[in-house]
């Protein structure tokens, strides 16, 4: 990271503060002149004597993501005083569960897909050449869909297919 070669260009923690900036100053490198917002907003919630300690802590390599991390937290915490980012957390985490439980819809849809497709009997014209049609399925096979429609309606919620269908081939 380039930092100001000039000792009298103070970092954005040195010029909220209202002090001397120097060569060795922790905040140089992650609060820059034109960063002042930035800096207000984390030394408001985690005040500027913890940021020090907090990256003099933290190895050099790891400083800036803390920082960025700080940033979001304290920005977060100002915008929503009780919960602060631990709002943001619950909504995605909401958000993933409404997602698998989508995703879990469509691989039962496909899954119901692929057995009609495999119980349909092909016309003879869609058979490779030398691949006799099947005639033999499976009872399981036939009453899956139904069972699968028993399932939902009443556990309430969709199940994983996938195993239930290798349970089926299992018990025969």
């Amino acid at each position: 990271m380039d930092l100001p070669s000039k000792c009298n260009m103070p970092c954005a923690a040195c010029k909220y503060l209202r002090r001397r900036c120097s060569k060795q100053c922790i905040f140089l490198p992650y609060f820059l002149r034109k960063d002042l917002d930035k800096f207000a907003v984390v030394h408001k919630v985690f005040g500027a004597s913890n940021i020090s300690k907090l990256l003099q802590e933290i190895p050099v390599s790891d400083r800036e993501d803390a920082v960025t991390s700080m940033v979001f937290e304290a920005s977060e915490r100002l915008r929503n005083p009780v919960y602060g980012c631990v709002s943001l957390i619950a909504s995605l985490q909401k958000q993933v569960v409404e997602l698998q439980s989508v995703l879990n819809t469509a691989h039962a849809e496909a899954m119901v897909l692929r057995l009609r497709m495999n119980m349909s009997e092909p016309s003879p014209t869609q058979l490779p050449i030398g691949v006799p049609p099947a005639t033999n399925l499976p009872d399981e096979t036939i009453n899956y869909n139904s069972y699968c429609r028993q399932q939902l309606v009443e556990r309430d919620y969709v199940p994983d297919y996938d195993s239930m269908l290798m349970q089926l081939y299992q018990d025969t």
